[in-house]
């Protein structure tokens, strides 16, 4: 907006800090992430693109929406790909960095396939840096407080749409529902919204989403995460099934833990002492190795996130404590 079209006075908007600006500047910007990887696939038109089966059925749809062959692969649990991927020539390889936790292992995956073919979904990796490849994919709102958006970081000539996305603002009621209350009352408010997010045709990520976005302390939120994260790794490591390392700058969504014993009866247990673990994913029961159906059953997702503060921390390992023992 011109300088002579800016309003002056009138009621006032919701009040946001003057933060630093979005974490990655020179990005694309859409509504989901899922849109983001709708442009890109429009872009590159592949024949094929290889998909881990340990994923969630959400980011199948670019796919099935264009008509693009998929072909999966397995992972073990250390997360890295277990079974033979003939990448031939014009297909894709997404590979997740699960939870924040594999952007050592993107670097392997870039020697053996090369920076042309690979594209790193991010989504749970928010502050995971983008390799040198063909593109990376970010969802922000796995990690704040915004009611949609993706990014997408590239050196493909790609332009950002035309249209912009005018619909965040109705995906916002779960939002302020959660600041002005309590989760439970916004739950059916936010998947809502999360059901307004499967049209994939890619708009351009909002005004609201993007303001939002440059408001937030980003060092502080990297800097929580980290310490919360490494605090429940200090601490459940020993009788981790998972090998999970420390974490120096990476700023993971989560903890995942799989202990000894029924995890499905932990998990329970958890949320009903309103300690609220997701489920990473449940439709991969029916596909994949049986890795993949071990994570979908047995994986905890421990919140590490930045509203926890050391004494929030320590509640949770006492809950899991208290529950194994």
């Amino acid at each position: 907006m011109s300088l002579q079209n800016r309003a002056i006075g009138g009621y006032f908007e919701l009040e946001l800090p003057k933060g630093p600006g979005l974490y990655y500047p020179d990005t694309l910007k859409y509504q989901s992430a899922r849109a983001a990887f709708v442009a890109l696939l429009q872009y590159k038109k592949p024949r094929c693109v290889w998909m881990p089966y340990y994923v969630c059925n959400s980011m199948l749809t670019p796919m099935a929406y264009l008509g693009i062959d998929v072909k999966f692969y397995s992972i073990n649990l250390k997360f890295e790909i277990s079974s033979q991927v003939d990448l031939r020539s014009n297909d894709l390889l997404l590979y997740v960095n699960y939870f924040g936790v594999c952007s050592s292992y993107e670097d392997e995956l870039l020697s053996k396939y090369g920076n042309e073919r690979v594209v790193f979904d991010h989504s749970q990796a928010f502050f995971s840096q983008p390799k040198d490849c063909l593109a990376t994919l970010y969802s922000p709102r796995k990690f704040f407080g915004v009611p949609d958006g993706g990014l997408l970081v590239t050196n493909l000539p790609l332009k950002e749409p035309e249209e912009i996305d005018m619909s965040s603002i109705h995906r916002t009621e779960h939002l302020l529902k959660r600041l002005a209350g309590e989760p439970e009352d916004g739950y059916s408010s936010y998947q809502k919204a999360e059901k307004s997010l499967d049209d994939l045709s890619p708009k351009r990520m909002s005004l609201l989403t993007q303001r939002v976005l440059e408001s937030i302390d980003y060092s502080s939120v990297l800097q929580r995460r980290n310490k919360n994260f490494n605090k429940l790794r200090d601490s459940l490591c020993g009788s981790n099934k998972l090998e999970v390392s420390a974490v120096d700058n990476e700023g993971p969504m989560l903890y995942p833990y799989v202990p000894d014993g029924t995890s499905c009866k932990v998990k329970s247990e958890l949320i009903n002492l309103r300690c609220y673990v997701a489920s990473y994913w449940p439709e991969c029961t029916e596909r994949g190795s049986e890795v993949e159906r071990f994570l979908a059953k047995n994986l905890l997702a421990l919140p590490c996130d930045q509203r926890l503060g050391d004494s929030d921390i320590l509640m949770e390992l006492r809950y899991v404590s208290r529950i194994l023992s």
